[in-house]
Formats: C-alpha cells, sequence, structure tokens
C-alpha cells in the first residue's frame, strides 16, 4: 500500500510530510498537556486560520502574494498569536487561563472577517480547514523539515529547562532558569508546529494530534521519557494508518488521522481496563 505513495510527488510530499508532522506534534504535545495547556492549540489553530484567510484575501482582492504558500502568513499569524498569549499571561497574572480564550476568540473573529471579504470559502482554504494529501507541495515539505529540526534542536539542548518548568516553575526559577524566556520560546515553537501542520491534519484539527496520542501514552507510559516515546508512536501510526486510510477510501485525511487516534485511545483506555491498572 505504501508503495503508491512513491509512485507520484504529491503522494510522497504528502507521506514524508506526514511522518514529520506525527513527530513532531506528540513530542509538544506532552509538555502542553503536562503545563494544562491544552487549549493552547486551538487558540492558535484558530489565529492560524485568520492568517491563511489574509494570504488568500491579499492574493485575490490586491494580486500581491500570488505563489507564495499561504503556510507562511499562517505561520506569522501564528506566532504573533502566541506572542500575545504570553504577553497577556503577564497582563492577567493571577488568571493566567483567560489569555487563551482572548486570543482564540481574535482568531475567529478575524478569520470570519477576512473570509467575508474573501467572498467567502474557496477549495484552498477547505483544504486547510480540513486537510488534503493531494495539497501538499515539495515546499510544505521542506518548511515542515525544517520546523521539524529547529524544534528537535531546541528541546535537545534545553530538555532539562523545558521539562523543570512543565512540573515546577518555582523550583526553575530559583534554579535560575529564565521561565518567561523559555516560556516564550516554547510558545513560538507550538505556533510554528501548530500552522505547519496545516497541510496534512487540517486546521480545525490539528489539536487533536498534539493531545489524543499523549492522553493515550499516559494511559500505559511510567515515566515522562516514556510518554514522550509513546506519544511520538501513537502519532506516527495515526498519522501515516489516516493518510494510506484517505487516500484508498477517499477521505478527509484530518478526520480520519483524529479518528485513529480516538480509537487508539480507546484501546488503551480498555487494555488498563482488561489489566486491572488504575491510572
Amino acid at each position: 500500500m505504501i508503495s503508491a505513495f512513491m509512485q507520484f510527488e504529491f503522494l510522497r510530499n504528502a507521506f514524508f510530510t506526514g511522518i514529520l508532522i506525527g513527530f513532531l506534534a506528540p513530542l509538544l504535545g506532552v509538555f502542553v498537556v503536562v503545563r494544562r495547556l491544552s487549549l493552547i492549540a486551538d487558540a492558535l489553530s484558530h489565529v492560524t486560520l485568520a492568517g491563511i484567510a489574509a494570504s488568500l484575501l491579499v492574493e485575490k482582492r490586491f494580486g500581491l502574494m500570488v505563489g507564495v504558500s499561504p503556510i507562511y502568513f499562517g505561520m506569522a499569524f501564528s506566532v504573533t498569536g502566541a506572542l500575545f498569549i504570553e504577553k497577556l499571561r503577564g497582563v492577567y497574572k493571577h488568571y493566567q487561563e483567560l489569555a487563551i480564550p482572548i486570543i482564540l476568540s481574535s482568531g475567529i473573529g478575524l478569520g470570519v472577517i477576512f473570509i467575508s471579504l474573501a467572498d467567502g470559502f474557496n477549495t484552498d482554504l477547505f483544504n486547510f480547514l480540513f486537510g488534503s494529501v493531494s495539497a501538499v507541495t515539495s515546499s510544505d515539505f521542506w518548511t515542515v523539515f525544517i520546523v521539524t529540526i529547529g524544534v528537535l534542536v531546541t528541546i535537545m539542548l534545553f530538555y532539562k529547562e523545558f521539562f523543570i518548568l512543565s512540573f515546577d516553575e518555582e523550583h526553575a526559577k530559583v534554579s535560575g532558569v529564565n521561565a518567561r524566556v523559555f516560556h516564550l520560546v516554547f510558545i513560538i515553537m507550538v505556533a510554528l508546529v501548530i500552522a505547519a501542520s496545516m497541510r496534512i491534519v487540517g486546521i480545525l484539527l490539528v489539536s487533536s494530534l498534539m493531545t489524543l496520542p499523549v492522553a493515550a501514552s499516559m494511559r500505559l507510559s511510567r515515566g515522562f521519557k516514556q510518554t514522550i516515546v509513546l506519544a511520538i508512536i501513537f502519532g506516527e501510526i495515526a498519522v501515516i494508518g489516516g493518510l494510506i486510510s484517505s487516500f484508498y477510501f477517499d477521505l478527509a485525511p484530518g478526520g480520519t488521522i483524529v479518528i485513529l487516534s480516538v480509537l487508539i485511545l480507546i484501546v488503551t483506555i480498555l487494555w488498563n481496563k482488561v489489566r486491572g491498572v488504575k491510572k
């Protein structure tokens, strides 16, 4: 079945991009879930939608940005949204969770305005919303590849700092970790991964790939590193299985990947029940 993906360039692009996304999203998703920031992916995905809609609007109305992938506009908006979230967390020090719904609402509002100015939905926008195998270009692959290398190197270099911050921010500050800087770096990485994932999973579903594999791995793992490894394995199974299924059965890849992730989570929950493990 996989051999069919190697015969056509657009399928190869989708397959290899999907493998990178299946690695990236759960990797950062573990840190996101542990920090209890699961909704941040939803907020930034809606900001990304606004960026994509803005790119399509600029191209349609003014003839600018023709030939430039909307993914770059999406990344710019997503990173900007991440910076605003971090700024608002400082403004609402005792109610930091307020920053996420504020940015989420702003993203939805901007997205709707840009879509209406562009005279409604079109095929390109639907592909970004729900993912598309045929829409992934070699440029998208290399963009995701660069993001993957950047995130992986950052995590490897500063794993200890991100780990401490995820579990005990006060201890991290006492230990000399610059919490503000690492929070900023982390949220920018999340923003880039969300924007990079939208071609495969879709803007409205990308948050699921950051949380569902992690939720499944937490049912089986016995430590933080094991949680990361299992989350990546489950993410890859969902992405590869979802891409193959969507191609052969003519389904939306984003929805297929998410449903497979849900099934994996259900299996892990049932497996724990069968073994009598309470977790």
